[in-house]
């Protein structure tokens, strides 16, 4: 592309067809990420995370390439937000994102099509995530990981819903909004075990950051489910 091709498309893909609700949410959702860091101000890698990753998941919404540079961002973060709170599934799912981003640009740049899977393959996927699920239970007990159970969730689940977005299968968001509802719980739980002194891993503010990006992603996983089914992110904001 020319110099003017490339203006036109970074505007299309940053600017264009935006509905007054979503713009209205987005700016709230952003403005909790801020507000928690103001609350607890201890962790600014935290607050970049949850920041980089609503703006993320907004464009992913819309179906627009450009949410996996801010995928990158929000990825490199929360690993380290993950790492520090020994959230060791979380950890090394951070790392499969951040390697995941550049993946997902070149193929969302190949195929502007969103695909959904088969009755008989929707359901071997659910049950398989089934299965890795409590695979993953065992080996994070075994790492002497923090809850376990819900970590298990980022490592495995996780994994299977980030293929399925950046190979465009709508039916991602329904893992999506699974696992971002557990990770609300998770996140919440940790925040008041330091709060209670029952653990000092992590900070309070790393912890609060990813309560506030975890309402955020499930809020937006909703919404997101609905636009992919009805067909409105196929062609926003414009192919490369």
């Amino acid at each position: 592309m020319n110099t003017v091709e490339q203006h036109n498309w970074w505007y299309r893909q940053l600017f264009t067809n935006w509905k007054r609700f979503e713009v209205t949410y987005v700016a709230i959702l952003i403005a909790l990420q801020v507000g928690v860091y103001a609350i607890a101000p201890d962790s600014l890698v935290g607050m970049v995370s949850g920041v980089a990753g609503v703006i993320c998941l907004i464009y992913g919404m819309k179906g627009r390439k450009i949410s996996f540079i801010f995928g990158f961002i929000q990825c490199v973060a929360m690993t380290y937000v993950a790492w520090i709170s020994h959230a060791y599934g979380a950890f090394a799912m951070g790392i499969i994102y951040v390697i995941s981003q550049p993946i997902g640009w070149v193929m969302w740049g190949q195929d502007e099509a969103i695909h959904s899977l088969k009755k008989s393959t929707r359901n071997l996927v659910f049950l398989g995530s089934l299965v890795a699920w409590a695979i993953g239970c065992v080996v994070l007990i075994s790492l002497h990981s923090q809850l376990p159970y819900f970590d298990s969730i980022n490592l495995v689940i996780s994994l299977i819903a980030q293929v399925l977005y950046i190979t465009k299968y709508k039916e991602n968001w329904s893992l999506w909004i699974f696992v971002n509802a557990v990770n609300l719980i998770y996140w919440g739980t940790l925040s008041v075990q330091f709060l209670s002194g029952a653990t000092n891993v992590g900070t309070l503010g790393a912890n609060l950051s990813q309560v506030a990006l975890q309402v955020a992603l499930l809020f937006n996983a909703v919404y997101a489910n609905k636009v992919w089914a009805s067909g409105e992110a196929d062609h926003e904001g414009g192919a490369e």
